[in-house]
């Protein structure tokens, strides 16, 4: 893609993506060398999720083109944690958390980067080195006056929440990355955008070019609401399973699939919009195919369809049932629901068989005692969306 036109390589680039500023953008373009492209992550995690994949696939946009993306991890500011969109202090997390946390980031993000034009590195390398009078120097360039402009922080104030003096911080200590690294371009969630303009004041106060900033739209988890989250369930992570990637996939709404094909696919808006004139569950099929062949392989993404067939659309067993080994004979089947983590106790376990949804080999099964007999030495059992396939 090096051969475009300046033109053509700030159209590609903007998509999905407010710039800060454009023209800055398209100067420093025409320098004809390889940009250098930050976005930082904070390792609060262990894994990263679709929401993560949004910037990360943004930073591949700038790599398409030659460019150089150095990944940080905050393996020091996760230490502080960054307070956007809270309205409470976030408990510290120790080192030990951190580094686990931070060396996972390091196996994921090249699923989608790449290597040869990525550098990865650490905060903790220029801000565990900074001395006090260093961290002083630093704070004399920003007023408290403009920090508490910050949504978060003027909210907390207004309602008497508290504010911690490290929280304020954070936004100096993101800043002062871009300065260590001497970022062309930063890139984050739009709501970071405030952090990001800190970085191009902050640069331009030690001297260097200011920063041109990014930002990305927020994608909603699977619930279509909340912003995408580990911590409240409704996330698709990049290193699951493909047949449970395709599962997720399939389970959001029509109007937010179309959303996640706009900031998860390199489809023109055209196609997608070529797309939405056909029959939506075909177009999600499509979706989960395209998103699991991006994170596994084509291979992979065909396997999950057909076990989605077979399990969600057909109704048939899932081809790896957890097999669970018992002894041969007559058994009550509300205690064994129970063994096989199915129920949540006997009496639960019983409500279930009455109400007819438990099944065994395929057939409603409405008694309380089952005999396992039979040449064949197997039953499998389903309760709901649960499978087990006990043997003697």
């Amino acid at each position: 893609m090096s051969h475009r036109t300046i033109e053509e390589k700030l159209a590609y680039l903007k998509r999905d993506m407010a710039i800060v500023s454009e023209q800055e953008l398209r100067a420093r373009l025409a320098l004809g060398r390889p940009l250098r492209v930050k976005a930082g992550f904070d390792p609060t995690a262990p894994d990263l999720h679709l929401g993560h994949a949004v910037l990360l696939r943004k930073m591949k946009h700038f790599q398409d083109l030659g460019h150089q993306v150095i990944f940080v991890i905050g393996d020091f500011t996760g230490m502080i944690g960054d307070p956007t969109g809270r309205n409470a202090t976030r408990p510290a997390m120790t080192p030990e958390e951190i580094k686990a946390n931070a060396e996972t980031y390091k196996a994921q993000v090249f699923k989608i980067l790449d290597p040869a034009r990525t550098e990865v590195r650490f905060n903790s390398e220029w801000l565990g080195e900074m001395k006090f009078d260093d961290v002083v120097r630093l704070c004399s360039h920003y007023t408290v006056a403009r920090i508490l402009e910050r949504d978060d922080f003027s909210k907390r104030y207004r309602d008497g929440q508290p504010i911690s003096v490290h929280e304020l911080l954070y936004p100096l200590a993101q800043a002062y990355d871009s300065v260590a690294i001497q970022a062309d371009v930063e890139l984050g969630g739009l709501d970071q955008l405030f952090n990001l303009l800190v970085g191009r004041e902050i640069q331009r106060d030690y001297g260097q070019p200011p920063q041109i900033v990014g930002t990305m739209p927020i994608l909603e988890g699977l619930d279509g609401v909340q912003k995408m989250s580990k911590s409240l369930g409704n996330y698709i992570g990049i290193t699951e399973p493909p047949d449970v990637m395709y599962c997720k996939v399939m389970s959001i709404s029509d109007k937010l699939m179309w959303r996640y094909y706009e900031l998860l696919t390199d489809l023109r808006l055209k196609e997608i919009a070529g797309l939405r004139k056909g029959h939506p569950m075909e177009a999600k099929k499509d979706l989960a195919r395209r998103i699991v062949t991006d994170f596994h392989s084509a291979a992979e993404a065909e396997k999950a369809a057909e076990e989605f067939r077979r399990v969600v659309q057909e109704g048939e067993a899932p081809t790896d049932v957890d097999e669970a080994p018992v002894q041969e004979g007559e058994v009550r089947l509300d205690k064994l629901l129970v063994q096989l983590k199915m129920a949540d106790s006997v009496s639960d376990a019983a409500r279930k068989i009455k109400a007819g949804a438990v099944e065994v080999n395929g057939d409603q099964y409405r008694e309380l005692k089952l005999k396992l007999e039979g040449p064949e030495r197997k039953k499998l059992i389903q309760v709901g969306k649960k499978w087990r396939r006990v043997t003697w």
